[in-house]
């Protein structure tokens, strides 16, 4: 009793000489970010923004950089990574396998609420648009998108290839899988003939990369993509969720801020949740039922009960999206 006694009374004293208590090392956040281009470019951009995160929230944030979409999306899903930039189909794995949800959108400098898809071919190329890639298809090397690339792969594998009945990996002389900046280097360095690539990525090449911006040439534009998601642990706790978010809607105000900003393509951002999603989710849906048609191994009665599920999945997001239509009048 004597010795707890005397143990208490030191602590006592030494509050009261005022010696600081031992402070917890910040807790430490990873920002997931998709490998679009090398991850030396990237975080060239990325850093001087995370060093702003960091600094006004006293987390210390973290770049995590990861060969493809998969990688972060695991990083989620086993709390390695807990806040990330995603493309929008990358988001949906990440919401309905990983445990994410969408928390803000990515707006443009310019104010564009998305980005467009794109098919390049080399400015010499005789290649001009979607109907000259198909037509000459088995004459040509394709560059395809990560698989989980919304504007790399989805986009184009629905509006280039699935509504013209075609399966790149069937059509062309030979298909490969790249990074969007891969695949322009790719395509300006004359080792590919077409690749999937977006305007988002295009913009950052003519800044990083002039002279291969100027061999490249757009043949072929989607139609407007949302722009990309920031995506949150759910079970994040609360108080470093509310800190994170309010950084992400305080910040870009001030001109050195903006400055950053600018550097990512970004202006500041707009709150978003999993609804951003739906469309492209419709595209998914789109996909599969294609897909389904065109498979000749399905018996018709397996053929008829996939496509009647895929066809109320479409029917409740057509639904959702007319409410939100609504909701927005």
């Amino acid at each position: 009793m004597h010795r707890r006694f005397k143990s208490a009374l030191l602590c006592l004293a030494a509050l009261c000489l005022g010696f600081p208590a031992q402070a917890q090392p910040p807790k430490e956040i990873n920002f997931g970010i998709m490998s679009t281009e090398t991850s030396q470019n990237l975080r060239t951009i990325w850093e001087p923004f995370l060093a702003d995160m960091s600094r006004q929230t006293g987390l210390n944030v973290k770049a995590f950089f990861a060969s493809d979409y998969a990688g972060i999306i695991q990083g989620i899903r086993f709390g390695k990574v807990d806040i990330a930039w995603l493309g929008n189909k990358g988001a949906i794995e990440a919401v309905d396998r990983a445990g994410a949800e969408v928390i803000a959108q990515t707006v443009f400098a310019n104010g564009n609420a998305g980005y467009w898809s794109v098919l390049l071919a080399h400015k010499d190329s005789p290649y001009n648009s979607m109907r000259d890639v198909l037509e000459n298809a088995k004459d040509i090397s394709f560059g395809n998108g990560d698989p989980n690339s919304t504007s790399g792969f989805l986009v184009p594998g629905y509006y280039v290839f699935a509504q013209n009945g075609v399966d790149p990996k069937k059509i062309f002389k030979r298909t490969l899988n790249g990074s969007h900046e891969i695949n322009a280097l790719a395509v300006a360095n004359r080792q590919i003939d077409v690749a999937t690539c977006s305007t988002e990525v295009l913009g950052r090449i003519k800044i990083t990369s002039p002279e291969k911006y100027l061999q490249l040439k757009v043949i072929w534009k989607s139609p407007l993509i949302p722009s990309d998601p920031i995506v949150m642990r759910r079970n994040l706790d609360a108080k470093t969720r509310k800190i994170l978010k309010d950084f992400l809607f305080a910040y870009g105000k001030d001109e050195a801020e903006k400055k950053i900003l600018s550097a990512l393509q970004w202006a500041p951002f707009k709150v978003s949740n999993d609804e951003q999603l739906l469309p492209i989710r419709q595209l998914e849906l789109f996909k599969r039922q294609a897909v389904v048609k065109a498979d000749e191994k399905l018996s018709e009665k397996e053929k008829a009960s996939r496509l009647k599920e895929i066809g109320d999945e479409l029917t409740k997001l057509d639904q959702r999206m007319k409410e939100l239509e609504l909701a927005r009048k």
